[in-house]
């Protein structure tokens, strides 16, 4: 179930930047579809272990697809189990589309209701389906232990730049001796706003994943951020585009706008006179 993912330097787009060196961490090439391909699987396969059969997700991107992926493979060769995903009514066809693209399996089911989150939530309560929620589920954090891993084998690493929308990821690599920056977007940003106060809230972003306003992990997040002397930054959409071009003319990297706010993140913290003189990474999240 694990698989390393591309770790390398770009000494070109290091140079734009003006850091010494900068990894990108292509969790986009994970077998998954995203570094939710990390904490996913590992989630269902403890929960089939304790006999588990049904599962349901509140999820229009990265989980659902990793979600899909997983339990696909699984039902080929070991007990069937099922999955329901759940989608708001008003999701991009584009998204819906994506999804249902990926559904080879019968037991793999895509509904459209007013309320995803309760109506998810609804289902674990009654034992009806166990909900697949890395913001509240600590095996999730489990799951981030092999990048975890393969992070720790880079030498003089300084700083980790993490997207963000619960903070599980950042939770989970917090155990690494280095900054934790999560970036956040203008719409969305409970766990950034505490640092960066420089931005206008807006009614959307194009870094579409970034979703979750309550943001359970919160106050834990702050600690782990604040300890690592790291930061919380909050892009704007400008700042996402002028990253995604940045990378696509030093790399030939197409990256998506949500993988672009760790970038965009690392461009508002050299503009701000953070320095570094040894490696930053910056995670590449999925598609």
């Amino acid at each position: 179930m694990e698989t390393k993912t591309p770790q390398n330097s770009y000494p070109k787009l290091a140079k734009a930047l003006g850091v010494s060196n900068i990894i990108l961490k292509r969790e986009d090439l994970n077998p998954y579809g995203s570094h939710k391909g990390r904490s996913i699987p590992l989630m269902i396969e403890t929960y089939i272990k304790k006999g588990t059969t049904n599962f349901v997700i509140s999820s229009s991107g990265n989980a659902a697809l990793a979600s899909i992926r997983y339990i696909q493979e699984n039902n080929k060769v070991n007990t069937k189990v099922t999955l329901k995903i759940l989608i708001g009514k008003n999701i991009e066809q584009i998204k819906y589309r994506l999804l249902q693209n990926e559904i080879t399996d019968e037991n793999i089911i895509i509904e459209q209701v007013h309320n995803p989150k309760q109506t998810a939530f609804k289902m674990d309560k009654e034992k009806i389906a166990v909900n697949l929620r890395q913001s509240t589920d600590d095996l999730a954090l489990t799951g981030y232990k092999s990048l975890t891993k393969e992070l720790k084998e880079i030498k003089n690493l300084q700083a980790i730049f993490i997207p963000t929308s619960s903070g599980t990821t950042a939770q989970a690599l917090a155990v690494i001796n280095t900054q934790i920056h999560i970036i956040q977007t203008t719409n969305c940003h409970p766990i950034a706003e505490n640092f960066d106060k420089n931005f206008e809230n807006t009614d959307r972003s194009i870094a579409g994943a970034i979703v979750d306003k309550v943001a359970h992990r919160k106050e834990k997040i702050i600690e782990l951020i604040k300890k690592s002397q790291g930061f919380g930054w909050i892009a704007t959409d400008k700042e996402i585009r002028k990253a995604i071009k940045l990378v696509k003319e030093k790399t030939d990297i197409d990256i998506s706008p949500n993988s672009a706010l760790s970038i965009a993140g690392l461009q508002k913290a050299i503009k701000n006179n953070w320095k570094w003189n040894g490696t930053i990474v910056c995670l590449i999240t999925g598609k």
